[in-house]
């Protein structure tokens, strides 16, 4: 008797699982994914600057990177420490806040319409078309000083040219919301001149109207003589509290998962002066009038660094070099155009902190670099953000942190979310051309919206449309919906069942054969994933398997394996669920979307309009069988169709007949029932309306062809029913038998008018009879 274990040998893998490759902006290839630490994944996303409402480019953005972060997590499996920064300092901030509390303030001090404002809104006027509407004018045609309203008028003739427009677009993209801007502060002047003159309204409120309507010609004038006096750093701050609450309440609409670790630039100063004399130290930076430049040169000539390692063409792109450093920086003191501030020395109207310099704040891209250092150290896997930051941002970054940490790599993986346009055209804030997640989310669902991003690659440019939305997303959309309340209906109808055997197995060459296609589809599943997030494909994995499994439902009848469908459905809601588009248990069939109304309605609210359908429907049953009529089975069928139709669809309730005499019974959206329930019967009046006018076609034609019966074939070819002097002689029985000039007809004509003769008889014996008819 043997003791001893036979020997086993390890199974022989018959497919290798495929690899995680991610479009890397650092090699503008897929790249294969190696964390350096196990699935430990050390990852930074680019917060917003908050200054303004979230719009569809933060959406396109943060929702992207949150299906990346959620793939990652949730199918992967790695442990992701997943940090967003808030810019809290910047120069849009500080100028947005300070022209904000100066405009407050100066509507607060004006209780009045007087000449003196309507000269200060002028005035302020006239500096704005010089400064701002000229940057599109051609030469010849720009405004000089004290000839403004001259310049304007053609401004505003050529305006309607629209090649001229364009031309001027392409001088400055701001061109068409300067000219905006100038024309309603007129049109407000205009107005206001008019109510000074007839001093018809209350001069207050017309003098606040008058400010508003020209705040963005006003605020300026007001921030060039004022801005040295808003000292307070409060101000700044209060505005920024306000839209990064705003920015985070959006985002959970947007279903889109809080940070793991959330850092501001304002509570990182301190580090933020420490981490630039570092750079200072390393001997790749210098100080000019109480600011510190990063020194690019320096930098790209170490033999250990490269400047510009995502975009080294855009290195000379003086436009963005300059957008980079912010409206508010200084162009002096700098030693070379590339070099950018790590440090600001604070003009008089912005906030400013101590430093080894001087009073002073900030850069815009240090503040990246220190706080990802501080939570991460000298590397990290993954750093994403908008493709807009790559350069300089992003870049710029780079190159302060592996100057500081003295190493040649400081992030691994860069990942870049693709432009957002809005029915092609590019979305821009600066441009005020924007759409505001909370306007977007009064039109469409944050499902569809996610739905939207995952049907398009994440890096790529994506065009968001009215026909997106209301065509591929909502079909999308629908078709997932009808097979999770196919799917539990066939459940629940197998539970009332009792879960009984039938004595049948069910699983025949149908079933193997749907087995083998979920399994296909996890594979390809999985390898969409593992090919750069290839949401697109993954997502048309998951429809494909849909189809099959419905047309597997519909063919299968009583031997439809519902074990098999329900596994089928649970992966495909897990799979959706893992996207973001729901939230629930792993097991659960559907979105798993929690109950809209936000909470647990009471058992009476939820049973009683079903309770009492089910009490009018049994009432009329007794009623029908106590009474015994002839009628009696035709009226409790149309009562049952009554209650399908009619009475469960404003509970939401669906009921299929099924061949085996038993209801399949779906629950729906009551607006969705409704819905349909409208279309059928638009198409059944459509139908009857046709239908009608059909029979009325056939009625007339049939009185047409009768009434052509009303004439005796005797008098046929007499006048006047044909032309006198036609014939010259006829037969007794009206047949004619000469010509107008008395010539005998041929035999050709006497043959065709004995046919018509006959043809005539048949139709007088129809009017004739119809004739009786109607007068009986």
């Amino acid at each position: 008797m043997s003791v001893q274990q036979p020997a086993w040998s390890l199974p022989q893998k018959q497919t290798e699982e495929p690899v995680l490759r991610l479009y890397n902006s650092l090699t503008r290839t897929k790249t294969e994914f190696v964390p350096v630490n196990g699935r430990r994944v050390k990852w930074y996303n680019c917060g917003p600057t908050v200054y303004d409402a979230s719009h569809m480019g933060h959406a396109r953005n943060y929702v992207t990177q949150d299906i990346l972060r959620r793939i990652m997590t949730d199918y992967f499996g790695y442990d992701v420490h997943f940090v967003m920064n808030i810019t809290d300092i910047d120069d849009k901030i500080i100028e947005r806040a300070r022209q904000n509390h100066l405009l407050e303030k100066f509507i607060a001090e004006t209780t009045s319409l007087t000449p003196a404002l309507i000269e200060r809104v002028e005035d302020a006027w006239r500096t704005y078309v010089r400064t701002r509407l000229n940057r599109g004018v051609p030469e010849g045609e720009k405004a000089a000083e004290g000839r403004e309203e001259e310049a304007w008028h053609k401004i505003l003739e050529n305006y309607q040219n629209l090649a001229w427009k364009q031309e001027c677009l392409k001088r400055d993209e701001k061109f068409d919301m300067y000219f905006s801007s100038a024309r309603s502060t007129l049109e407000a002047l205009a107005i206001a001149k008019a109510q000074m003159l007839t001093a018809s309204s209350d001069t207050t409120d017309s003098a606040h109207r008058l400010i508003k309507a020209s705040k963005d010609v006003l605020v300026l004038s007001l921030d060039a003589q004022y801005k040295s006096t808003v000292t307070d750093p409060a101000i700044s701050r209060k505005l920024a509290s306000y839209w990064e609450v705003k920015f985070f309440e959006d985002m959970e609409r947007l279903r889109v998962r809080e940070p793991d670790t959330v850092t501001r630039v304002t509570e990182y100063v301190p580090e933020i002066v420490s981490f630039v004399e570092g750079i200072v130290s390393n001997g790749f930076a210098y100080e000019a009038e109480g600011s510190v430049y990063f020194n690019t040169q320096a930098f790209d000539n170490s033999e250990i660094h490269d400047y510009a390692k995502l975009e080294p063409w855009s290195r000379g792109n003086r436009d963005l070099l300059e957008e980079g450093e912010g409206s508010l920086s200084s162009k002096t003191g700098r030693r070379s155009a590339a070099d950018f501030a790590l440090w600001k020395a604070s003009k008089p109207g912005e906030p400013s902190w101590p430093s080894p310099w001087g009073p002073g704040r900030p850069g815009w891209h240090i503040e990246c670099s220190v706080m990802a250092s501080a939570i991460f150290g000298d590397n990290m896997d993954i750093h994403s953000g908008g493709i807009d930051l790559a350069f300089p941002h992003h870049d710029n970054e780079m190159a302060q942190s592996e100057a500081y940490h003295n190493c040649k790599s400081w992030v691994n993986y860069f990942l870049h979310t693709g432009h957002l346009h809005i029915e092609g055209l590019k979305m821009s804030k600066s441009l005020k051309n924007f759409i505001t997640i909370e306007e977007i989310l009064q039109r469409f669902t944050a499902r569809q919206l996610r739905l939207a991003f995952l049907t398009q690659l994440w890096n790529a440019k994506i065009d968001f449309s009215e026909s997106l939305m209301t065509g591929e997303v909502r079909n999308l959309e629908a078709t997932f919906n009808n097979f999770f309340i196919n799917v539990k209906a066939l459940i629940n109808q197998e539970k009332a069942n009792g879960g009984l055997s039938d004595g049948h197995h069910h699983f025949e060459e149908q079933e193997r054969a749907l087995m083998n296609r979920l399994y296909e589809s996890q594979v390809l599943f999985r390898e969409a994933l593992c090919d750069s997030f290839n949401t697109p494909a993954a997502v048309d994995t998951l429809r494909e398997l849909v189809s099959k499994t419905n047309v597997y439902i519909n063919s299968r009848g009583r031997a439809l394996n519902v074990g098999l469908v329900k596994n089928i459905a649970e992966w495909v809601g897990r799979m959706l669920r893992m996207f973001g588009l729901g939230e629930g248990e792993n097991h659960e069939i559907g979105w798993g979307q929690l109950d809209e109304s936000g909470g647990s309605a009471n058992r009476e609210e939820i049973l009683m309009p079903s309770l009492r359908v089910l009490s009018s429907f049994r009432d009329n049953i007794r009623r029908l069988a106590m009474g015994k009529s002839d009628t009696a089975l035709k009226d409790i069928l149309a009562l049952c169709d009554k209650l399908r139709d009619n009475d469960l669809v404003p509970l939401g309730v669906a009921l299929d007949d099924q061949e085996d005499g038993k209801a399949l019974v779906k629950l729906v959206s009551p607006a969705e029932l409704i819905k349909a329930k409208e279309e059928k019967r638009a198409l059944q009046e459509a139908k009857a309306a046709k239908k009608a006018q059909q029979a009325e076609a056939e009625r007339q034609k049939r009185l047409q062809k009768i009434e052509k019966g009303r004439v005796p074939p005797q008098e046929l070819f007499k006048p006047p029913n044909v032309a006198e002097g036609t014939y010259g002689s006829w037969n007794a029985e009206g047949l004619p038998l000469t010509d107008g000039d008395g010539k005998e007809l041929s035999k050709n004509q006497v043959k065709k008018i004995q046919k018509q003769f006959a043809e005539q008889a048949k139709l007088h014996e129809e009017f004739l009879a119809w004739h009786r008819s109607n007068q009986s």
